[in-house]
């Protein structure tokens, strides 16, 4: 095929060319936790790097470790009082920026966990960003970490 043919198919979408994520993330320091044996719920927290030239967004998060996964955060309900809650818009990470994603703050939610976690063991986590689209990280469950800010995800 001549390089004109191959222009002028792609242009009329014979084609498909793929699309370049506008944005490069990278994952750092993650980690996945939950509270004991048999708890039905954990959490992920990691640092999303975002080195490109233009903002993204986290929108989903995806894993075969829980029935449900969402993203999360906690919301001052005063008094001191914090409250979890799923935020369905995901977590924007502006260009050149980085975001955490940490205990007491936005996370990665995991409810209805299949099986029970164990310092050690790897999650599998596809974190889906709108730019960026999948990136599949390997989680290590870190029980024994120790944060400056604690807090409970009850």
């Amino acid at each position: 095929m001549k390089l004109t043919t191959l222009i002028s198919a792609a242009v009329a979408g014979v084609i498909a060319i793929p699309s370049i994520a506008l944005a490069d993330i990278v994952v750092q320091d993650a980690y996945a936790r939950s509270a004991g044996s048999m708890a039905k719920a954990g959490a992920a927290f990691m640092m999303l790097e975002n080195t490109g030239p233009s903002a993204d967004r986290l929108i989903d998060a995806k894993s075969d470790a829980a029935v449900k996964i969402e993203l999360h955060t906690h919301i001052d309900q005063g008094d001191g009082v914090m409250k979890m809650t799923h935020v369905p818009e995901g977590f924007e990470i502006p260009a050149g920026s980085m975001i955490a994603l940490k205990r007491g703050g936005k996370h990665v939610m995991f409810m209805g966990l299949k099986n029970a976690w164990s310092q050690g063991d790897m999650i599998n986590l596809t974190l889906v960003f709108e730019q960026a689209g999948e990136i599949n990280v390997q989680v290590p469950v870190d029980l024994e970490r120790q944060d400056k800010m604690m807090h409970s995800h009850n």
